[in-house]
């Protein structure tokens, strides 16, 4: 008889174990599952095995090769295209089966009698027959109900709580004959329990239910492998050890080394060419597997530790995972249930949680203290996404290989054929990332409009003119000078929605990307007169005339950036007076403070020259500072509102959007100009969503983030809003100073206080409980109003840091003081309390643990 081993699943409950391994080759006891798999049959008088692979087929292939050193006969049917389900793929190779077949999982372990189940085949005359199982909880199994003489009834795949009748499950183990296959469509997707078996049963072809007595785990979720390792261990699972048993429960590879003062406790694995230092205590149920060093006093209570790691001297596992080649340095700490993808790092005296799961060839800093998932980078970040697109630091986590692969998992989101814009900044690094990005797109059959080098609000603009499905522009990060950012846009120019975003972050983990034939590999053009689409756009919003004739001197800082090569063109087009300061591309990316040096030496030029105003452009375009005539800065909350003021003035009746956080000025200034304020969420994405969906929006954003002009585009541009602010001026014949003195005066600070992760959701809940609902608003974050004030304070959760930031809002400076000083301490007494309940539960797990 043949078996064909189904072994193309990839295993994406299993993760992070199974980034590099295809599922049935997962470890367990230190072999293979498919290895125990192939045991099992041989058992049986099976000895002719057809395996089926799709994910990483090279690596079941490359292990047992012809299968001769295992005692059996392998041969391999790989799904090129995309996988055929569990019945396509046997369907795939019909002709290799032309007598009674066994069909069995590539991830379970299991010690079944398949001798005794095809003879109950045999008896029953059953065209297939499915090996059954009797579990306590069938929720995630397939439930069959058979009759008095096991012939099938019913059966229902994974059902809901609601919907259980049986506790006799699928185990993924079929006894067929050939002709069983006839009913199959050729090269179609097919599912024996979706497809193939409810139409036997329609057809009342005879199927039957062989329920069988021993050990069946199927190994499809983190928890499931470790139960399957201890049970192994236990020997409650007939399984064949890969080493000599040297006493009771104890078994050693040859060549290992263990101290004479290592303490170890039945029952324990432990593989060929080990290194165990004095003093280890390796406690019962520890599984390690070849070629490992553990370093002297290290405690070993129950992990499962792969091939080829290293674990210092007094480390501590706990009923953990360590992956293939991982670094435990010293007197680190990986708690139960946590999981460490294959060549990561786990610094001296780190700490991972209980449950966190770390991707492979990531690195936990020494002393650290990791409670969330490592997925990405070299920081325990969450998501991909941040609240500004993907960002890292440049060539450390932001690499070639990684922004490929992003911009293969973005591709994999559009159409074949789609189009894309891609653009950046001027830097070297942003110039290798995007060309990785190209390639990736490229490799996903997506064609891609390079517009190299340009600033931001140039390549917004571009995107609806050129009609493609959206961009990507790549830059320095604006806050960061070691960090690289990647902005994604939709078809209109704006920041792609999170449903968008889930979907790349999802393409790019589960690396679930479609490969293009040569054919179909995307190409890349090059178009020519973007500017020229910029400056059509630019000039169409703004009074020109005005700017022609008006009499004001501006002079303006570049900082170095590529804004310095588009601004310069414009308002020289418009005869306007315009002094550059620091236009040279050739420079580096200049740190907060050099940006602050250079802010006083425009104020001091500002001063010395007379002008009108001093501008410095930040942000590749988007974000600015201004200068009055007398050198004095003005930004934050301050410009926010000078430009609500000015807009306002002009444009009366119309509505501005501010994010959550800006000052109340904004409402008594629009007030005056029976205006109307929209506040939204505090991120770029909020803002420009708001700004687009609204009508009669002449202005969004702030003086922190920039401003958008939704007219022109959907994104921040300081280029263009000093072109408005020179027509504006000129209109209004009104300075810098004056317009300022006549602003609102509204006391507006604001205080930041660390907050773990895990604390956050509690806080916001908690801040909720204690206020009264009338007083509250959740826009983004918890704002409370003072009812005898036109006061608030803001309590907003940081999006990519563990902190809070406090705002506090009111005419009345006492009143902001003493509110901010009261919600500082709320805060930090919270943030206290929760992080001495983790530390309570920290010291009851060690206590449990003794």
């Amino acid at each position: 008889m043949r078996a064909v081993l189904m072994a193309g699943g990839s295993g994406t409950r299993l993760r992070p174990l199974t980034c590099d391994l295809p599922k049935p080759m997962v470890p367990i006891l230190n072999r293979p599952i498919a290895e125990h798999i192939v045991n099992l049959l041989k058992r049986h008088r099976i000895t002719e095995i057809i395996a089926t692979l799709h994910y990483l087929p090279d690596v079941m292939r490359d292990y047992f090769q012809d299968g001769s050193d295992f005692g059996v006969q392998m041969t391999y049917a790989v799904e090129e295209d995309q996988p055929l389900g569990t019945a396509g793929c046997v369907k795939n190779i019909s002709e290799l089966l032309d007598q009674t077949f066994l069909v069995i999982s590539g991830d379970s372990i299991t010690d079944f009698d398949l001798t005794a189940a095809i003879e109950f085949h045999k008896q029953k005359r059953s065209k297939a027959t499915l090996v059954l199982t009797r579990v306590p909880n069938p929720i995630e199994f397939g439930v069959v109900i058979t009759d008095e003489k096991d012939r099938i009834r019913r059966f229902l795949e994974k059902p809901s709580t609601s919907e259980i009748f049986s506790d006799t499950v699928n185990t993924g183990i079929y006894i067929l004959e050939p002709e069983v296959l006839g009913y199959l469509p050729n090269n179609q997707e097919s599912d024996f329990s979706k497809d193939l078996f409810p139409l036997l049963l329609e057809k009342d072809e005879p199927m039957y239910g062989y329920i069988a007595e021993g050990y069946w785990c199927d190994v499809g979720h983190l928890e499931a492998y470790r139960d399957a390792q201890y049970d192994g261990l236990q020997q409650r699972v007939k399984l064949d050890y890969a080493y000599e048993e040297r006493s009771p429960g104890i078994w050693i590879g040859q060549n290992t080394h263990i101290d004479s003062t290592a303490k170890i406790e039945a029952p324990v694995l432990i593989g060929h060419n080990c290194r165990i230092g004095s003093r280890v205590q390796i406690s019962a149920g520890s599984v390690i597997g070849d070629n490992v060093t553990v370093g002297a006093d290290a405690d070993l209570k129950r992990p499962i530790i792969w091939n080829g790691a290293i674990v210092g001297e007094e480390a501590h596992l706990r009923a953990c995972c360590i992956g293939r080649g991982t670094r435990v340095d010293r007197r680190a700490h990986v708690l139960e249930g946590a999981v460490i993808g294959s060549l990561s790092i786990i610094g001296e005296e780190a700490q991972v949680s209980p449950n966190v799961r770390i991707w492979p060839s990531k690195k936990v800093e020494s002393g650290a203290t990791l409670n969330i998932n490592l997925i990405w980078g070299h920081a325990a970040q969450r998501n991909l996404f941040g609240q500004r697109g993907v960002s890292g630091l440049a060539n450390v986590d932001i690499t070639p290989e990684f922004a490929v692969k992003l911009g293969a998992a973005y591709g994999s989101t559009l159409k074949p054929g789609a189009q894309v814009t891609v653009s950046r900044d001027q830097r070297s690094i942003s110039r290798m990332v995007s060309r990785s990005l190209i390639a990736g797109l490229m490799s996903v059959g997506v064609n891609v409009q390079n517009l190299e080098a340009t600033a931001i609000p140039v390549a917004r603009t571009a995107v609806p003119t050129l009609s493609v499905r959206g961009g990507i522009h790549v830059r320095v990060h604006p806050e960061r000078a070691d960090h690289i950012l990647i902005e994604f846009f939709d078809q209109k120019g704006i920041n792609t929605s999170k449903a968008q975003e889930k979907k790349i972050e999802g393409a790019y983990f589960k690396e679930d990307f479609r490969r293009a034939l040569i054919h179909e590999i995307g190409n890349v053009v090059y178009p020519s007169q973007i500017i020229d689409i910029y400056s059509t756009a630019f000039e169409k919003h703004i009074n020109i005339e005005a700017v022609r004739h008006s009499s004001s001197k501006v002079v303006i800082d570049y900082v170095y950036a590529v804004s310095g090569a588009v601004l310069p063109q414009l308002l020289g087009k418009f005869g306007c007076d315009a002094v550059v300061l620091n236009a040279s591309l050739s420079q580096n990316s200049p740190t907060t403070a050099d940006r602050e040096g250079l802010l006083n030496q425009l104020g001091h030029v500002v001063e010395a020259l007379r002008a009108t105003f001093g501008v410095q452009v930040s942000a590749n375009g988007e974000q600015m500072i201004l200068v009055d005539e007398a050198g004095i800065p003005i930004r934050g909350e301050m410009l926010t509102a000078l430009m609500v003021d000015m807009m306002l003035t002009s444009h009366p009746r119309s509505t501005v959007v501010v994010p959550v956080h800006a000052s109340s000025a904004v409402e008594q200034i629009a007030r005056r100009h029976d205006g109307k304020v929209i506040r939204t969420k505090a991120n770029p994405t909020a803002l420009m969503e708001a700004c687009h969906t609204n009508s009669h929006v002449i202005l969004g954003g702030s003086g922190e983030m920039g401003f958008i002009f939704p007219q022109l585009h959907p994104g921040f541009d300081a280029m263009f809003c000093i072109a408005k602010m020179i027509e504006l001026l000129t209109l209004q014949e009104r300075s810098i100073s004056q317009i300022r003195a006549d602003l609102p005066r509204v006391c507006h600070r604001t205080y930041t206080v660390r907050c773990p992760w895990t604390a956050k959701g509690a806080l916001m809940r908690h801040l909720v409980e204690i206020h009264s609902a009338e007083n509250l608003e959740l826009v983004d974050g918890v704002k409370i109003f003072n009812n005898q004030h036109e006061s608030w304070v803001l309590i907003l959760p940081d999006a990519g840091e563990p902190l809070v930031h406090i705002f506090a809002n009111s005419d009345d400076r006492g009143w902001v003081d003493e509110i901010l000083r009261e919600y500082r301490g709320r805060v930090q007494d919270f943030v206290d309390r929760e992080e001495g309940r983790e530390d309570s539960k920290t010291e009851s797990y060690s206590l449990l643990q003794m």
